[in-house]
């Protein structure tokens, strides 16, 4: 099972469903149905295990297709906080993945501890 990491405890954790962007993956993309853990700090000593989560909608997006609703509805402010914040995540990256597109996974909590 595959893990889905967050690096601080978004409000949208807390909802019974709650949606979040990934860039592709080149090993094996995120799929609809499937199962993950959902884990804040993944790759910390402190990481912590928040339960498992089901995929049950994966949208593609390109960055000029998100407006604001769709930010605020992934936690963000605007969408222009949210551009600031993959700017400030990705740094020198960011220019490269702005015209990549990106999943937008929908989950559901199946077990949350």
């Amino acid at each position: 099972m595959r893990i889905l990491g967050f690096q601080k405890c978004w409000s949208k954790l807390n909802d019974p469903t709650f949606t979040t962007f990934r860039y592709p993956r080149a090993d094996r993309d995120w799929e609809m149905g499937e199962t993950v853990q959902v884990v804040i700090k993944p790759r910390s000593k402190r990481r912590e295990f928040l339960g498992y989560a089901e995929i049950i909608i994966m949208q593609v997006y390109r960055m000029e297709d998100i407006t604001d609703s769709v930010a605020i509805k992934d936690g963000f402010a605007s969408k222009a906080e949210m551009t600031e914040w993959l700017r400030r995540t990705y740094g020198n990256q960011y220019r490269r993945l702005w015209n990549k597109p990106m999943n937008r996974l929908t989950l559901s909590w199946r077990q949350r501890i």
